[in-house]
């Protein structure tokens, strides 16, 4: 029940059914048709074991129209016992066409008495795990919603008209009656289903408003770029030019970065900071701590934004950290904010997991110290032994692949000085305008919209499995003419579970084909220093096919590439197919994306593969993606450790999401602990999510 989040009263009053069995009324066997869900009554005739071949339980039964044969392919001696020849049983299952006519095959199915009652309400299947039976579920979630606080917080007036009460909007729909519509419940438009919404919405709303008035309460260092000073030097120095959209998010950050808190006086700034001085007359000029979201589509020069921002914090004397989710990613920012700071007089520190002994320690030492002006990793950056002596800003990148406790942390770094860094995330799934009013109500979002001059577009092509050699010849032309390949694989080594073609297995078979050619393996397992000869051999253009498991994601920058095959696409999510075919068309060259599948594909599938096909577009996919996933796992919300939306959909219920939002400042203004409450009914710990 707890892996179920079943732990409140309320949590089990809000654990809805996924379906709904109607066992309130008996179909006599004659008038039940084939394809039909029906409950039929009638006496046992004949119970006996088949035992041609597999062993099958065979079981008749008659009512006063007809008989019903009952096959049971797995069963147990208690089956017998019960479907013994003479009793009374109520059978519940698909009714098929038999050899022998009628037939339901493993039917639910009980013994009963001429006067057995038949149910009051529609039974309720719900959301259970392996080990927990229905049964018990049902008994438990009763008893959770009879002792549940289900009293109205609303005041009156708030709630959309002809909406019912949530007590009777709950009850209604863990005991729909006889005659109520299963297709209104099943596909969520009904009344009560509208009420629950219309308070998940809301409490979410809340939510995201208390905490932006929570973060306006905060206070950051107000960072402000010197007049010729280091981000003038930076843009200088660049071997290109900012694209108008560069340019324009990067100052939308950098007035982000030096607004000045609306309420709080300047403080004591003490003494002198990593980058150079404090504040002019020792004070230190107080912000509201930045909240902002840069997205941008693969390609598009996120990392310069990035390094710009990074200019702005140093210049004002304060450090910065970057945060990536693979090393891989953390390198390539490396290499990149490496080559453009250094020149500049800058310090950059490397801090991942492959980091050891006294070079680790260096960095520690460097960070804490204040002579690291830039601190560049993985999740070692959040670690309790890494200390800043003034972390201004900390940029996360690829947000939505850290959970919310990570974010949190790599805020409380500054702490000790009762600050809040800035935080700047970056994200290459772009966020759904939808999504962005709901998850992101309290965030502001920059947009790169433009992407860099001299891109090619990338052709995507798909094909089955059974082409695999026509791709494998095409290859070979490719490597001929001078270019250079990715062949991307779902798994490492064979798994029982699936059947999937290996990167190993891959690699050996690519090599044969390749003769001649450098062909390198790339996959998550390798040590640090391996994954790094082999992305320099690939980078260095040595190695002509580099076969992968999804570790080259994001990050891996090689311009000579323009071939990509994906093998099994269809057992990736969209936004991973999407990020993966960006690492190709990053140079002059024409470039190609195969996405090889392997049938039957489920609608899902399908979905996916048609969408990559039709479209190179960061936001329609993004769109499409939010669409084919829900809004849960589009948000990652697996790695926060929960839905923050169960019942609501953001883009069929955009009505009940505009009143929710219109609604939840007026609430928490004039009747702020009708709002708490409300949040906590519905949200309880998940609130704190909101907050990072």
């Amino acid at each position: 029940m707890e892996k179920l989040g079943l732990l409140r009263d309320i949590d089990f009053a809000l654990h809805l059914p996924l379906r709904y069995e109607d066992e309130t009324r008996i179909t006599p066997i004659s008038e039940a048709h084939e394809g039909e869900n029906v409950q039929c009554e009638g006496e046992v005739m004949e119970c006996r074991v088949d035992q041609r071949g597999r062993r099958v339980l065979i079981v008749r039964i008659q009512d006063d129209s007809d008989e019903l044969l009952l096959r049971f392919i797995h069963f147990y001696p208690s089956h017998q016992k019960t479907l013994a020849v003479g009793k009374r049983v109520r059978v519940r299952g698909e009714i098929r066409h038999g050899f022998f006519g009628r037939e339901m095959v493993h039917p639910q199915f009980k013994a009963v008495q001429e006067d057995t009652p038949l149910a009051a309400s529609l039974t309720p299947v719900y959301p259970a795990s392996a080990s927990l039976p229905q049964a018990y579920l049902r008994k438990a979630v009763a008893a959770g919603l009879k002792r549940a606080d289900l009293r109205e917080l609303l005041p009156p007036g708030v709630v959309p008209a002809k909406l019912p009460s949530l007590r009777d909007a709950l009850n209604y729909l863990h005991h729909p009656p006889p005659q109520a519509q299963l297709s209104t419940l099943e596909d969520h438009s009904h009344p009560a289903w509208q009420r629950l919404k219309f308070e998940e919405l809301l409490a979410q709303q809340l939510s995201q408003i208390q905490a932006q008035r929570e973060r306006a309460l905060l206070h950051a260092p107000a960072l402000r770029a010197q007049p010729g000073g280091l981000v003038e030097r930076l843009l200088a120095a660049l071997p290109f030019g900012l694209t108008g959209a560069q340019q324009r998010v990067s100052e939308e950050i950098a007035q982000d970065l030096a607004l000045p808190h609306p309420s709080l006086p300047a403080r004591d700034a003490g003494s002198p900071s990593p980058g150079g001085e404090a504040s002019s007359g020792g004070f230190l000029a107080l912000a509201q701590p930045m909240h902002r979201l840069l997205q941008g589509d693969v390609g598009s020069g996120k990392t310069v934004v990035a390094a710009l921002a990074a200019a702005v914090a140093i210049d004002a004397g304060w450090q910065c950290a970057l945060m990536a989710p693979t090393e891989i990613l953390a390198e390539q920012h490396f290499k990149k904010l490496i080559g453009w700071l250094e020149p500049l007089g800058l310090k950059v520190a490397w801090l991942t997991g492959s980091v050891k002994g006294k070079a680790r320690q260096k960095m520690l030492d460097a960070a804490a110290d204040g002579s690291a002006h830039l601190v560049i990793g993985t999740h070692a950056v959040i670690e309790d032994k890494v200390k800043f002596a003034k972390l201004g800003l900390a940029i996360i990148d690829e947000q939505h692949r850290f959970g919310v406790a990570q974010r949190l942390a790599l805020r409380k770094k500054l702490a000790s000085m009762e600050l809040e860094p800035h935080m700047l995330m970056m994200s290459a799934t772009p966020i759904p305008r939808t999504l962005a009013m709901t998850y992101f109500a309290d965030l502001a979002v920059s947009t790169i919209d433009e992407l860099p001059p001299g891109r090619s577009p990338i052709v995507t092509k798909v094909f089955a499995d059974a082409k695999r050699w026509n791709v494998i010849e095409k290859i070979q032309e490719e490597v001929a003419r001078g270019a250079q390949v990715y062949w991307v694989c779902p798994l490492i080594e064979e798994s029982e579970a699936m059947d999937l073609s290996n990167a190993t297995e891959t690699h050996a078979e690519l090599s044969a084909a390749l003769e001649g050619y450098s062909v390198g393996l790339l996959h998550g397992r390798m040590a640090p220093a391996e994954k790094a000869a082999v992305m320099a051999q690939f980078s260095g253009g040595e190695m002509k096919l580099l076969v992968a498991t999804t570790v080259i994601e994001v990050g891996v920058d090689v311009p000579n590439a323009s071939l990509m095959v994906i093998e099994h696409a269809e057992r990736f999510g969209l936004s991973q197919l999407h990020q993966l075919r960006g690492r190709v068309g990053r140079g002059a060259k024409a470039s190609v994306c195969v996405l090889l599948y392997t049938g039957p594909l489920s609608q899902t599938g399908k979905d996916r593969l048609r969408a990559m096909a039709e479209t190179n577009d960061g936001f329609e996919i993004a769109r499409r993606d939010l669409d084919i996933r829900g809004p849960g796992e589009f948000m990652g919300s697996r790695q926060s450790g929960a839905e923050l939306l169960r019942f609501a959909d953001l883009q069929e219920d955009s009505v009940l999401l505009q009143a929710a939002r219109r609604l939840a400042p007026m609430l928490l203004d004039q009747h702020p602990d009708a709002a708490h409450k409300q949040v906590a009914r519905w949200l309880g710990s998940k609130a704190e999510f909101l907050k990072a």
